[in-house]
């Protein structure tokens, strides 16, 4: 089977072919390039997703990933980033071993084929010349046979005729003979170049044209070849990145299989335990003796006159509440909201101390003195304290021993800032020992340095380490008051209480041992565990109320609506008129009234105030 034999007379479909199996073969190079184009955009985007879903550094997020599942998500993250990978591996080989190699080979490739047919059209334009010759010779050689034929009529036309003279019969027949050479000629020349013309046909159509054809067959099979050596190759690259596509998938796999849901939720105990007991059981209150009532107005004299501490605090829940929650009339009698109010119109209201409803009313001592009282009492100054940072959590403040956390996370932050001291401590003796073992070497060979030079920067060191150790010392006693208040604990979670077994605890002026957890996430702490600050703190809850309600010392009328969603503020309707009781102090905030049973802070900028001359005189 060979092109030369059996296509012999098919140049032109030969030449349309074999440039169609060019143009394949530059298609099919077009498509493997859109392949690596294909494989760099997904693993571009494949690592833009896992570079998307990693935890910030340095921030709240990055803790939580220290949980099972989410550490699975990390190593999940990265394995696909390793996935992304082996899909720029596959793009770069087909580059390199597809897309470099054809582009190389097609280039050859055209350049052969134009050789080839270069050959074949030069045979082929000889083989017409040739022919044309040919073709020459003989329409010449047909032309002097007719020549010949007409003179020899001639000649004997006038050899016939009687009247013609002898001469011009002569010469007649010389012009016969002359036409007859000239055939005789044409013949002669016509037949040899009849032999060449054979000749050359012969070779052309059984040697030229077969040895072309077949270089153009061998050329045409060699593209074929290399093609489908291309597609091996191109499975071949995937198929080399499928083991460590695999490991990434078994890496994911395993990852999952780390996952262990117990272990979340002993971290979950651990992150937000507040080491807290559950409140006990809330008294029944009976309010239909006013009797006891009456005793309970006189309570706080009566304790602090006979000193009795029989009235015990107990299960009563009275005085474990947040004192923010209850009916708080202290601090409404005390302060106004402590933040700025919102300029008009604004909707946000800062947050203010809750101002409950009336209780009935009684004939008491004047506030004033209550006041007094509570302020004279020690045990009391320490509550008031505890009341003045809980209201200062709730604006915001963060204590540097962490106050306003729970027991048991202040216990992990403690600890965690001591780790955090304890290593920079380390670091700086680490520098301290380089220095000195610099200032060693510089005495050795003094023309290395001056060891004096070294003084300043070990003093400044040893500074930094008496610095450090005397904040370490100020929250281990943190930490140690806060291990001696919680609950015991497994020792893999306790610290060795051997460090402080030595150490007095410092003395913490407080109102409590236990701390408990407040609305907004913090705490305050509780009230002193002595009975006499419990009854104190209890009569002097419930002397505030039966408080009276204060008098009304103008009228004022809203200029925009306000919406008192916080805690100790009202809301109000534009137009609404409402009585003053208490004017701006200098804070923003003015205190109004609406019935005996609501009142509350309002913006100053939000309310025209009428004040009652009298009233204010007095």
């Amino acid at each position: 089977m060979s092109w030369g034999t059996e296509l012999w007379d098919q140049f032109d479909n030969l030449e349309k072919h074999t440039q169609w199996g060019i143009d394949i073969l530059e298609k099919y190079i077009k498509f493997v390039k859109e392949r690596t184009e294909i494989e760099l955009s997904y693993a571009k985007q494949l690592r833009n997703l896992s570079k998307k879903y990693q935890p910030k550094k340095n921030s709240k997020e990055e803790e939580e990933y220290k949980y099972t599942s989410c550490k699975a998500f990390i190593s999940t993250l990265n394995e696909m980033n390793d996935y992304a990978g082996q899909h720029e591996v596959i793009s770069e080989n087909m580059a390199s071993q597809i897309i470099v190699d054809l582009a190389r080979y097609v280039q050859e490739l055209k350049q052969e084929r134009k050789s080839n047919f270069h050959d074949g059209r030069k045979a082929q334009q000889h083989i017409e010349t040739c022919w044309k010759q040919l073709e020459s010779s003989k329409r010449r050689f047909e032309r002097d046979c007719k020549e010949a034929d007409r003179a020899q009529q001639y000649f004997e036309k006038m050899d016939a005729d009687i009247n013609v003279t002898k001469a011009d019969v002569e010469k007649a027949r010389q012009q016969a003979q002359i036409r007859h050479q000239m055939a005789e000629d044409s013949k002669a020349d016509y037949s040899s170049i009849l032999q060449k013309f054979n000749h050359e046909q012969h070779e052309y159509y059984h040697t030229h044209i077969p040895n072309i054809f077949q270089k153009i067959q061998e050329m045409e099979e060699r593209r074929i070849v290399r093609i489908g050596d291309s597609m091996k190759t191109y499975a071949e690259v995937d198929r080399q990145v499928i083991p460590i596509i695999g490991k990434c998938l078994d890496g994911i796999v395993k990852a999952a299989e780390s996952i262990d849901q117990k272990n979340d939720s002993q971290l979950v105990i651990e992150a937000y335990k507040s080491g807290f007991e559950p409140p006990g059981d809330i008294e029944f209150e009976d309010y239909t003796q006013p009797m006891k009532r009456t005793v309970s107005d006189n309570s706080l004299s009566n304790s602090r006159g006979e000193g009795k501490p029989d009235l015990k605090f107990g299960g009563k829940s009275k005085g474990k509440l947040w004192p923010f929650i209850k009916k708080n009339k202290l601090m409404s009698l005390l302060t106004s909201p402590h933040q700025p109010p919102p300029p008009p119109p604004a909707s946000a209201s800062p947050s203010a101390v809750p101002n409950g409803p009336q209780s009935p009313k009684q004939q008491k001592e004047p506030l004033s003195h209550r006041f007094n009282e509570f302020m004279t009492s020690k045990p009391k100054i320490h509550c008031f304290r505890s009341l003045k940072r809980g209201l200062s959590l709730k604006l915001g403040a963060t204590p540097e021993d962490f106050s306003n956390l729970p027991p048991e996370q202040r216990r992990k932050k403690l600890q965690q800032k001591v780790d955090e001291l304890n290593k920079e401590i380390q670091k700086e003796m680490d520098q301290r020992d380089a220095i000195t073992k610099m200032k060693d070497v510089y005495l050795k060979n003094p023309q290395m340095g001056d060891p004096a030079s070294l003084d300043h920067k070990l003093a400044e060191v040893s500074q930094n380490i008496e610095k450090l150790r005397l904040e370490t010392q100020k929250f281990e006693a943190w930490l140690a008051e806060v291990e001696g208040r919680l609950p015991a604990r497994s020792e893999q979670t306790r610290r060795q209480s051997g460090l402080y077994d030595s150490q007095n605890p410092p003395t913490v002026n407080s109102c409590a041992q236990d701390r408990e957890s407040s609305p907004d996430g913090s705490y305050t702490e509780e009230q002193s565990q002595e009975s006499e600050v419990k009854v104190l703190a209890t009569d002097f809850d419930d002397e505030f109320d039966d408080e009276e309600p204060l008098p009304a010392i103008g009228t004022c009328k809203a200029l925009y609506t306000f919406e008192g969603q916080n805690e100790g503020t009202i809301s109000v309707v534009e137009g609404e008129t409402l009585y003053v009781i208490e004017e701006d102090k200098g804070d923003g905030w003015t205190r109004i009234r609406r019935n005996e049973d609501e009142e509350g802070y309002v913006p100053t900028s939000y309310v025209e105030v009428y004040l009652d001359k009298n009233a204010k005189d007095s």
